[in-house]
């Protein structure tokens, strides 16, 4: 049977994930420390931090991939007034970075992915949260397993 105070625990663990804009990497420090001292009490519990914490590292993985691939774009429009890769062999052939290119619709793309996904991530940590409260156990879309 689970007591009102597991059912909050886990909810303060899901919801402690947005102390990251007060604290830098709040996300893991506040349940990783909450989830440490109370897994022993309940497997609820337990089971809900390990969740949380699963789904943040898995964010900064994902976060991490989408930034490498954005660094290509970022490069070529900090470096976009320089001519560096002009070729003119040919007549008809001109290439140059200082035009528009699907390079930009392609950036622009994956920074809307970005902005959809912590859209995304709030809304779940939101619906974690909501589950926790009412007793039931949360699994996070998208989310790796890596604390079993």
């Amino acid at each position: 049977m689970l007591t009102n105070h597991q059912k909050n625990l886990a909810t303060i663990i899901h919801l402690s994930t947005f102390s990251r804009f007060i604290i830098p990497f709040g996300n893991f420090i506040g349940p990783i420390v909450l989830w440490l001292t109370n897994k022993e009490k309940s497997d609820f519990i337990d089971t809900h931090g390990k969740q949380a914490i699963n789904f943040q590292i898995s964010i900064l993985l994902y976060t991490m991939i989408l930034g490498l691939l954005f660094v290509p774009f970022f490069l070529f429009n900090v470096f976009s007034h320089l001519d560096f890769f002009e070729i003119n062999t040919f007549d008809g052939l001109h290439i140059s970075l200082n035009e528009p290119s699907p390079l930009f619709i392609l950036g622009g793309s994956l920074g809307f992915v970005t902005v959809i996904g912590f859209i995304l991530e709030i809304i779940f940590i939101i619906n974690a949260s909501i589950k926790a409260k009412d007793g039931e156990i949360y699994q996070y879309p998208f989310s790796i397993n890596f604390i079993k």
